[in-house]
C-alpha cells in the first residue's frame, strides 16, 4: 500500500475525522472508501442496514423502514 500525504481545508478535515469517529474506524479508510466510490474503484460497499439482522429482535423485517431512516440520521 502506498501512501499520499494531501492537504485538506479546515472544515473538510473536521468532516472526515467526525466521520471516522462516528463509524469507529480510522481516516485512512474513510478517505481510502471516498477516493474508491468517487473513481469507481470497485471497492467494498457498506450497507447501512447491515448489522440490522444481528439485534436480537425478532421484529427487524415489519420495522427495517425505521431502521433506515435512523440510520440515515448518524
Amino acid at each position: 500500500m502506498k501512501r499520499t500525504t494531501v492537504k485538506l481545508p479546515d472544515e473538510l478535515d473536521a468532516k472526515l475525522r467526525h466521520e471516522a469517529s462516528r463509524r469507529g474506524t480510522t481516516i485512512s479508510e474513510v478517505t481510502r472508501e471516498a477516493i474508491e466510490s468517487h473513481l469507481g474503484g470497485g471497492g467494498r460497499r457498506r450497507l447501512i442496514a447491515a448489522g440490522s439482522g444481528r439485534s436480537g429482535r425478532r421484529d427487524t423485517a415489519r420495522r427495517i423502514e425505521e431502521i433506515l431512516r435512523q440510520e440515515a440520521r448518524r
